[in-house]
């Protein structure tokens, strides 16, 4: 047995769906509206994961254009099947349900396949004798359920008509299906009572798997509805694996609120936990459908040590790192490594504020984090800024940056929450071409600072609340992103570093 820490996957990385290639396990996320696409995770033990690159790195695979906030990418599904992985997600501001494949999972995968069925959270099972089934929500005259046909893989085509095959337990919202097969059976695992607190994973089985099912005695098998003591809350949208030692795991979802309120944001977070079958073929995980962040299981490998999360990246290689995230489909140009060290971004007239701004961020992983930058800036537009930011989406994110007007320079923070974008500091400054921003995050604020080559000059703090997904004035799933910007400007970034602090023990409240 082996001790872990959950979340597995720390910061905004939501809807888990992992499988099995031989001794290695891999695991994708949701990425909503975000590029490049489906983030992929791979490790050896279940407890400790890389990011290793992205199924969807191409305009062509991921056309993001016209995606609202927390459009795009929803909920996918990875399987590996004969040599070959396969990813089966939706676009829901694009072409829908597809599926990609690849047998070199961190080289290029397909164009997509559209899958001609409705609805999102799509998922495959892949037969013994040949025949792939294809499971998505769908809606009946009967209200929400799942449907279920068959599909050709390698080219999306659905092979048999759709039949609605479950509607689930009564909880709202039946979502982020998986069918299975065990032991001659067909599970189908799915989510109920939405995304949020009300969260809960039911499973149900059937002969067929057209059904009829039924259901697990004992559901709800993952829940922290009637949890609130706990740190971690929401759990659900599940997908499970067997190890090669015959063990199974389960990963899922869940949020990790501030402590003192019911909100989050560092977007929802990856778990797992260990999972039995009881005498009766039921699974059962964690402790009776309850996970922690402490836990123990028979894990496939040693995790290693635990250590506190630190990032540093001075742009020396030829590639950007895939810790890296755009918002929307980038503009080219706008990105220029030169494989010596630096970043050179060239920013048009967009903002934060717009669809499509000059941004590129990291997920930030843990409540308390001190995030740095250093950067020359060409200020030569009319409006020009560059900086750092602490974003969740256009409409909520708060900027520290150096910016000219009128010839003179000035260190700003601007605060953009709800329909109000205002800047709540401006500081005159001697500005020769190089300057430093950081921000140090809480579970209470974000506070900035800058410094032209002396001591660091605090200019002001926005609370974390106004990044919280609860906050938003849409229904939105994402999380915080920390990260760099220009507009109207030409800058050029030496560094950007993040390291994890200690968490004051005044604000621990779990």
């Amino acid at each position: 047995m082996h001790q872990y820490r959950n979340p597995c996957i720390r910061g905004y990385n939501p809807d888990p769906s992992m499988c099995r290639a031989g001794e290695d396990f891999y695991l994708v996320t949701s990425s909503f509206e975000f590029f490049p696409g489906v983030p992929i995770y791979h490790s050896k033990n279940l407890a400790d994961w890389e990011l290793i690159g992205h199924c969807l790195t191409r305009d062509s695979q991921l056309d993001l254009q016209n995606c609202r906030n927390s459009g795009g990418i929803y909920a996918p599904t990875i399987r590996w099947h004969d040599g070959v992985f396969y990813m089966t997600t939706t676009n829901v501001t694009g072409i829908g349900n597809f599926i990609v494949h690849t047998k070199d999972i961190r080289g290029e995968w397909s164009e997509p396949m559209w899958v001609d069925q409705g609805g999102i959270d799509p998922s495959l099972l892949f037969e013994d004798d040949g025949k792939v089934y294809f499971c998505s929500t769908c809606y009946s005259d009967k209200g929400s359920g799942i449907g279920l046909c068959q599909v050709n893989p390698r080219t999306g085509e659905r092979l048999t008509e759709t039949v609605v095959v479950h509607y689930g337990a009564g909880g709202k919202f039946p979502e982020a299906p998986h069918l299975y097969k065990r032991e001659g059976m067909y599970y189908l695992m799915m989510a109920e009572g939405g995304t949020e607190y009300g969260h809960m994973e039911t499973i149900f089985r059937a002969n067929n798997p057209y059904g009829p099912y039924e259901s697990c005695p004992h559901n709800p098998i993952l829940s922290h509805k009637d949890y609130m003591g706990s740190p971690i809350q929401a759990t659900g949208h599940a997908d499970y694996v067997e190890d090669q030692n015959g063990n199974w795991w389960l990963c899922c979802l869940a949020i990790r609120p501030l402590g003192f309120s019911l909100l989050h944001n560092l977007g929802r977070e990856t778990f797992i936990a260990p999972m039995i079958w009881d005498e009766n073929g039921w699974p059962v995980v964690g402790d009776k459908g309850r996970i922690e962040p402490t836990m123990e299981g028979p894990l496939p490998g040693t995790p290693l040590p635990v250590k506190k999360f630190a990032f540093h990246d001075d742009f020396s290689g030829e590639t950007l790192r895939p810790d890296w995230t755009f918002v929307r489909n980038p503009k080219p140009g706008s990105f220029k490594l030169n494989g010596k060290g630096g970043l050179k971004v060239c920013a048009g007239k967009d903002t934060l504020d717009d669809p499509h701004p000059t941004f590129l961020g990291v997920r930030q992983p843990e409540f308390h984090i001190r995030a740095q930058t250093k950067l020359s800036t060409e200020l030569s537009g009319v409006s020009p800024m560059a900086g750092l930011t602490a974003y969740y989406n256009k409409d909520y994110h708060y900027d520290v940056y150096i910016a000219r007007k009128d010839g003179e320079y000035f260190v700003e923070l601007r605060k953009s929450v709800h329909d109000i974008s205002v800047v709540t500091e401006c500081i005159p400054v001697d500005y020769t071409g190089k300057i430093e921003f950081m921000v140090e995050t809480s579970t209470k604020e974000y506070i900035f600072f800058y410094r032209v080559g002396g001591q660091w000059i605090r200019v002001g703090s926005g609370v974390t609340a106004g990044l919280c997904t609860e906050g938003t004035m849409d229904m939105t799933f994402t999380g915080t992103f920390l990260g760099l910007f220009a507009s109207d400007a030409v800058a050029d970034f030496q560094i950007f570093s993040m390291e994890e602090l200690d968490a004051p023990k005044y604000q621990r409240m779990f």
